[in-house]
């Protein structure tokens, strides 16, 4: 009887998942409803750092205007649009990927777009829309693999390198440590004796020890940490000095109505202001990023996930990377600068996530935090400064898997690296390595080596340069 009790039980929870079970095809990729389920935490405790990362980023900067994006809006837009194109990923790609705000692609949007190009935040983010919708496009036709094609994997390497020492360079300066300097451009702080960089030490000991025990959520977990470290020294010690304006206070509510008045903040006058050179290599420049950026990360979790076909590629990949674009532009629309696919699912197929409900449970998650905004005002930048800098150490690791023996990818793969943070922007590193790889491949007489794609490529980014000089 008792067998027969459990084999009704048996019956029973099949009634109830085989639906989810023939959707995802949780049991034909060897998983179960509880595996997922539990993958899908794992991946956003990850990755929840970006609710408060994001805004720190994309609310450093000023434009011309003035305007700055509200810390605790954007936390709401980045909450939203990472729930809601997850869900999407889960839905409709059906695969365990996540996405939330790319790194990298807003800081691209914060020091390149805005505080270099001069851009307003709503042009700025109608950049991000109207690469998204290129983007898209280039999916539909197919076009943009054989883009991915045309660029060398060293240089692909080098760009994400490039972008991972900027976020690094961004993190010490938002900690205190590295100051600007007119005999040097920039150095260490000579005043390291103050609370604000013992926050931003104790945050990047905390995180580094989380980080290095392999904790999931460690990132998350230090940023909390350094906030409440900072809190008691503020109203504790400092008597609410250090930080003000509500950071590093105990806040008043833990749950308040969204605000949404982001969404729909965009101008597209972007070709008016920079004029059509500058424009398109502005936009060239953050697409040859989302390109590199969700190829290599879809392709590196699918593998590890054990999805690849025998020829090393994955079925489905075109709505993979349809939802991946229309991300791209949903995440500019609401002023949340481009969304992708996130790293961070390796967390939660490291816990048996091999399907899209995995994603579904990411998504949830995000959507549930758009009620916690007033957390967000109260986390000091000094508090997610040393997540940029991990973040910049994830990003450095494939340096040595670059040819550097060979002059021709290493001195482009070098420019690359270096001109993104020491002119504190994407854009010249990408343009460099770009210009300087094709330029030296015809200086060798091996012109034919060269995709021709990367030919179109090269001359907008020369115009680019020249026309800049010229300006």
């Amino acid at each position: 009887m008792a067998t027969t009790d459990q084999d009704r039980l048996v019956r029973i929870d099949d009634a109830n998942t085989s639906w989810l079970d023939r959707y995802f095809q949780i049991s034909q990729r060897g998983s179960s409803v509880r595996t997922e389920i539990v993958a899908g935490l794992a991946t956003w405790l990850t990755m929840a750092y970006i609710l408060f990362v994001n805004p720190a980023i994309l609310g450093a900067v000023p434009d011309n205007t003035g305007a700055s994006l509200p810390f605790a809006q954007v936390l709401t837009v980045t909450a939203l649009v990472a729930g809601v194109m997850t869900l999407a990923m889960g839905i409709y790609g059906k695969y365990p990927f996540a996405i939330a705000a790319g790194l990298g692609l807003n800081a691209f949007v914060a020091f390149t777009l805005v505080a270099t190009l001069g851009l307003t935040w709503p042009q700025a983010m109608g950049v991000i829309v109207i690469e998204g919708a290129i983007i898209s496009i280039l999916v539909l036709t197919g076009f943009r693999e054989a883009v991915l094609n045309a660029i060398p994997m060293d240089l692909k390497r080098a760009i994400g390198i490039g972008i991972g020492l900027f976020l690094a360079i961004i993190g010490l300066v938002n900690g205190g440590i590295v100051v600007s300097s007119p005999a040097t451009l920039i150095t260490l702080n000579p005043n390291l004796s103050n609370l604000h960089v013992l926050t931003f030490v104790f945050g990047l000991v905390v995180t580094s020890a989380l980080v290095a025990r392999k904790m999931k959520g460690g990132l998350l977990i230090g940023i909390l940490a350094t906030t409440v470290f900072a809190i008691i020294l503020n109203q504790g010690w400092g008597d609410s000095a250090i930080w003000t304006n509500g950071i590093a206070h105990i806040p008043s509510k833990i749950v308040s109505t969204p605000d949404f008045g982001l969404i729909g903040n965009v101008n597209f006058g972007v070709f008016d202001v920079l004029g059509f050179a500058t424009a398109a290599a502005a936009i060239l420049a953050v697409m040859l990023s989302d390109f590199f950026d969700t190829m290599g990360t879809v392709v590196g979790l699918a593998d590890e996930a054990k999805l690849l076909d025998e020829d090393g590629k994955l079925p489905g990949i075109k709505r993979v990377l349809l939802v991946d674009s229309l991300a791209a532009a949903a995440g500019g629309f609401a002023s949340a600068s481009s969304n992708t696919t996130y790293i961070e699912s390796a967390a939660g197929i490291g816990e048996g996530g091999r399907t899209g409900l995995a994603s579904v449970v990411v998504g949830g998650l995000f959507l549930l935090a758009i009620f916690f905004s007033p957390i967000a005002g109260v986390i000091p930048p000094e508090a997610t400064a040393p997540v940029l800098v991990i973040v910049g150490y994830f990003m450095m690791q494939s340096v040595g898997e670059i040819d550097w023996r060979d002059p021709a990818i290493g001195i482009p793969a070098l420019l690359t690296i270096v001109m993104m943070p020491f002119t504190y922007s994407i854009t010249n590193g990408v343009g460099a390595g770009f210009l300087s790889y094709v330029v030296i491949k015809v200086l060798q007489g091996k012109a034919r080596d060269v995709h021709p794609l990367l030919y179109v490529v090269a001359a907008v980014f020369a115009w680019y340069f020249v026309h800049g000089l010229l300006a």
